[in-house]
């Protein structure tokens, strides 16, 4: 977007995380400016929307509009793309300025199908605390945010959230902070541009960092950080689910046992949005849990307990079975020395001695058909055959 106060903060938070890596860019002239001055002259480098917006779109895992007014530099097309990157899997997030609720707003433009609040027009001043709403209070994105107090903003772009989830809200209960999945993408808009007033510490600051990361990642389908989310985890003689929802009450569980069997736990709640159950189990195995059509799975017990019940190599174990089939087992030496003499043996009679190994012709083959063709037809064949018979007798004549 455009330079703003928030723009250093933005910037330096995102490009302090090790898991981002970060592509930005302030548009300082747009297309229609005129100066005194060729373009030589200015040490500015033109927006590489083409690049961006078309050519590398699909790389990027989150795209963030900082105070982004339409003046020409992004054309509708690109806007188009960017909808449509959304819906297959991409991650927008607004930050949106006063320019958000006039006509040269994003929610002016083919992006606006992909967004979850719409601006009203009206740019809300005067100090304020943000609140944590009902859902905000369980959204894993804002929940470890509760009970803690923060600094005021001084401005808002009132707006009407129409889908998605209102976690942050301002005293009038108008949307501050909107997330929403749209098809297979991630959407956030953040309806103020004073958030920096929290980095700077105003009034006492708030979590800016924290929060803002915790957006960021989410976006960027942090499992961690999932609204709906079931854990199981099986461990000796239990078996502990927990369960995040944005729902007052939680759907019924079922856990599907190794052996096929059903059992039904009772979910106890240990906050807003957080469910657990517990109950005891008796079987080494796959468990499966499902819950409102969330479904999870967890193993009791090592990956292959008839293995790890004895790591001690031996031949006892198929000794037996091969003494039965004529057969043998042999033991190589660490240096791969003690490999037995391979040889051909008959369809009676043992496979295997003390320091050979035989492989059973089995005769185990059919027929299906057969076809035979002549090299030559009746008459040439008999002829080429004179005609050697005539060559030898004349060279004999010799």
């Amino acid at each position: 977007g455009k330079p703003n106060q928030a723009g250093r903060t933005w910037r330096d938070l995102l490009k302090s995380d090790p898991s981002v890596d970060l592509v930005h860019f302030t548009i300082l002239r747009p297309p229609y400016k005129s100066d005194n001055a060729t373009e030589d002259e200015l040490a500015l480098i033109a927006f590489p929307t083409e690049e961006l917006f078309e050519a590398k779109l699909k790389e990027f895992d989150l795209i963030i509009f900082d105070q982004y007014e339409r003046r020409g530099v992004i054309t509708q097309t690109y806007l188009a793309n960017m909808a449509r990157y959304v819906t297959e899997g991409g991650a927008l997030l607004i930050a949106a300025g006063e320019d958000f609720a006039g006509p040269a707003s994003l929610a002016r433009s083919p992006l606006a199908s992909v967004l979850p609040a719409a601006p009203t027009g009206v740019v809300r001043t005067g100090e304020f605390v943000p609140m944590l709403t009902e859902a905000g209070k369980r959204h894993a994105v804002t929940a470890p945010l509760e009970g803690r107090k923060w600094g005021g903003w001084m401005r808002y772009i009132e707006s009407t959230a129409e889908t998605g989830d209102t976690v942050l809200a301002a005293p009038d209960g108008k949307p501050l902070l909107v997330l929403d999945r749209v098809d297979k993408g991630r959407v956030g808009m953040l309806m103020s541009d004073q958030i920096w007033l929290w980095a700077r510490g105003y009034d006492g600051g708030g979590p800016f960092a924290e929060m803002i990361r915790r957006v960021v990642h989410w976006l960027m389908k942090e499992p961690e950080l999932e609204e709906r989310r079931l854990k199981l985890t099986a461990e000796g003689n239990t078996a502990h689910v927990e369960l995040r929802s944005l729902m007052d009450t939680a759907p019924p569980l079922q856990i599907e046992t190794p052996e096929g069997e059903t059992i039904e736990p009772v979910w106890t709640e240990t906050g807003p949005g957080m469910f657990a159950a517990e109950t005891p189990i008796d079987q080494l195995g796959l468990y499966r849990a499902r819950a409102g059509g969330l479904e999870t799975v967890a193993l009791n017990g090592p990956a292959n307990p008839k293995q790890y019940a004895d790591l001690q190599s031996t031949i006892k174990v198929l000794q037996p079975l091969a003494r039965a089939t004529g057969g043998g087992v042999f033991r190589l030496n660490a240096d791969g020395s003690g490999l037995p003499d391979i040889r051909r043996s008959g369809q009676r009679g043992l496979s295997a001695g003390g320091n050979w190994l035989g492989l059973r012709e089995r005769g185990a083959y059919a027929v299906r058909s057969s076809s035979s063709q002549a090299l030559l037809p009746g008459i040439l064949a008999a002829g080429f055959l004179v005609l050697l018979l005539l060559l030898a007798w004349r060279r004999e004549g010799r």
